[in-house]
């Protein structure tokens, strides 16, 4: 899966948008609550990182939609410190799948150089391993300007 997705509209969902962009002011800035992917891996019946995996996939589409609406701004919650009192299995799963999504952002820097995308990641991220912040730290120095 790409962060930039190349989303395809049904005839319904352009539509929408349509309707969306000329009913008047959009926001310029939206933010998304990373949640619920535990619960959506159950009821799904398949494994809890699948569950978080599929959740990103979402967020990319959501991510490409707001772009293609003129939003300006989003914001991701997406890890809490609570997560850390999860089990350490699921604790490294989702520690990896920050790893692989971020070693993505920086394959696909052409394509975040052509859109505009700025990363920003805050909070305490000393909190995360060395590797993984050292990778966080490259996409914010390449997507800085």
């Amino acid at each position: 899966m790409t962060w930039v997705s190349d989303y395809k509209y049904t005839w319904y969902e352009k539509l929408a948008i349509n309707v969306i962009r000329s009913g008047g002011h959009l926001p310029d800035h939206v933010a998304f609550v990373m949640d619920g992917n535990r619960r959506y891996a159950k009821l799904e019946h398949i494994r809890k990182i699948d569950g978080h995996s599929r959740g990103f996939d979402k967020l990319a589409d959501c991510l490409r939609w707001c772009l293609d609406m003129g939003v300006k701004e989003v914001s991701t919650f997406a890890f809490s410190i609570e997560n850390f009192k999860r089990s350490e299995d699921e604790v490294d799963d989702l520690l990896n799948l920050a790893r692989e999504k971020f070693t993505k952002l920086l394959e696909e820097r052409a394509k975040l150089h052509e859109y505009g995308v700025r990363v920003r990641i805050i909070g305490n991220l000393s909190l995360l391993p060395d590797d993984l912040q050292s990778l966080m730290a490259q996409v914010m120095l390449e997507t800085e300007k």
